[in-house]
């Protein structure tokens, strides 16, 4: 549908005046009988509604309801297989208002749960950082000058390399 600039929000109100003409503005009136897109659609939307009124809806099966009571009769009647099949039933197809506590309840555990993760991972001591005048590489020599034994360790290393015994 081609819409001029008059025609902007025309849809709700080609609506009510297809379902009540007797209550439209006169101002949606006179719009559809000056504009050639909105009476197309108008005209359309009357089509369709004729289509719809003819249809008839099909008569329900007369043994449906019996056929329906049977049924419920037998699955009552029938004991379930086992304390997790009944479970499972009542859970998928029971009344859902006592599962939405539960949800909370553990909604509310593994936030609880999470943010104490969060403050112990958070609160872990960090290696001290240089002071911010000092280099890097002048902070890594005094960290392995403090700690004589990986110093030794590393010393060992260096002898055992085949590199070193070539010099």
């Amino acid at each position: 549908m081609e819409l001029n600039k008059n025609c902007t929000g025309m849809d709700a109100k080609l609506a009510d005046l297809l379902l009540d003409p007797d209550a439209a503005p006169l101002k949606v009136t006179s719009h559809v009988a000056e504009c050639d897109p909105c009476q197309k659609e108008l005209d359309e939307l009357r089509a369709t509604m004729a289509l719809l009124d003819t249809w008839e809806a099909p008569e329900p099966n007369p043994y449906f309801l019996s056929k329906l009571g049977a049924r419920l009769r037998e699955e009552r009647e029938a004991a379930p297989a086992s304390w997790l099949k009944r479970l499972r039933t009542r859970l998928m197809y029971g009344p859902q208002m006592h599962v939405r506590p539960l949800a909370a309840m553990a909604l509310t555990f593994m936030l609880v749960l999470g943010g104490t993760a969060y403050l112990d991972i958070s609160n872990l001591e960090q290696p001290a950082a240089p002071p911010p005048g000092q280099a890097a590489v002048v902070h890594d020599l005094q960290t392995l000058d403090s700690n004589a034994q990986l110093l030794d360790q590393l010393e060992s290393i260096a002898d055992n390399t085949p590199d070193s015994d070539a010099n």
